[in-house]
């Protein structure tokens, strides 16, 4: 078994889920759009008012130790059904918030990073890169919450979903 490392590595991969990854002046960031339901939901009827959509940027220092986060909540699953197309849409909302905060980064370049695991709470959903251990095949990894992506050996950024 290979342990964590301290660095858990990230691979930029273009038209893919780490698409908006890379450095900028200040050090590293990992940005995302997302859906999310609170923890501890549990799906039933009306979950659609419950799954929200999240434009996230994470920033670190050029050593990948986590520094701060802007989250914003785009809207609901079910308001995205309703309005599925156009600028009033929760997608492009997303989509734009994000263009707007990866703007806000001088020197942003796309590329492979390398971060220390973190993790917040914001409205009751987990944000973050955590440490999981799996007892039964006694393999540890980092998940990337919420977006579900898991990172582990050979640890070379690529992710599982």
């Amino acid at each position: 078994m290979a342990a964590v490392p301290q660095l858990i590595p990230i691979a930029y991969r273009p038209k893919h889920r780490t698409e908006t990854i890379g450095r900028y002046a200040d050090g590293q960031f990992l940005a995302s759009i997302t859906y999310a339901f609170p923890e501890g939901f549990r799906l039933d009827n009306g979950w659609e008012e419950h799954k929200r959509l999240y434009t996230v940027l994470h920033t670190f220092d050029a050593d990948g130790r986590y520094r701060e986060s802007e989250i914003w909540c785009a809207g609901t699953w079910a308001e995205q059904r309703r309005n599925p197309d156009g600028p009033d849409s929760v997608l492009d909302r997303a989509r734009v918030r994000l263009a707007t905060l990866l703007r806000s980064l001088p020197r942003r370049s796309y590329t492979d990073i390398a971060i220390r695991p973190f993790q917040l709470t914001h409205e009751n959903v987990l944000f973050g890169l955590v440490i999981r251990k799996d007892e039964d095949e006694d393999e540890d990894w980092a998940e990337l919450y919420p977006d579900q992506l898991g990172f582990g050996a050979p640890w070379d950024g690529t992710y599982d979903t």
